[in-house]
């Protein structure tokens, strides 16, 4: 015997949009040019001149693979990409805030830049202010089964 499921009329209307739509997409887009500009930079830095500030050219690798993370699944829709989403940008989050903090109680531990230095002052300080609103964003995107 078949069930027939009635689609209730307002269940469209109480659906948030998608993650990765309107907004969502500038969002993302910022994202994408972080994860490039990012990954060109530690590039660079790790084939020229590694020997110079290894830990600082590593933590700009460790960002650039951050940024791609968190581009590629909030440009992706479904609960695992929520999740992953959530926890690159929380990583973003702190690790602004701690190579910021870092980078102050000890200048000389990071001889060089990297994307995440000064709380992202190289950047205009966009790798601060883009992980807070990639939150606000996700928080307001979540799933009901998130809430």
């Amino acid at each position: 015997m078949k069930k027939l499921i009635k689609p209730r009329p307002d269940a469209d209307a109480a659906a948030p949009a998608a993650r990765n739509a309107g907004p969502g997409r500038l969002i993302v887009a910022v994202y994408g040019v972080f994860a490039l500009a990012a990954t060109a930079r530690a590039a660079f830095q790790i084939a020229t001149k590694f020997e110079e500030a290894p830990l600082a050219y590593l933590l700009s690798a460790f960002a650039a693979v951050v940024y791609i993370v968190a581009t590629v699944s909030l440009a992706k829709s479904g609960e695992t990409s929520y999740k992953v989403s959530v926890a690159a940008v929380s990583i973003e989050m702190a690790g602004v805030v701690a190579v910021g903090l870092f980078g102050l109680l000890d200048a000389a531990a990071l001889p060089d830049d990297t994307v995440w230095s000064g709380f992202g002052m190289g950047y205009g300080f966009v790798p601060l202010v883009l992980p807070i609103v990639g939150l606000l964003w996700l928080y307001k995107h979540r799933n009901r089964q998130h809430a």
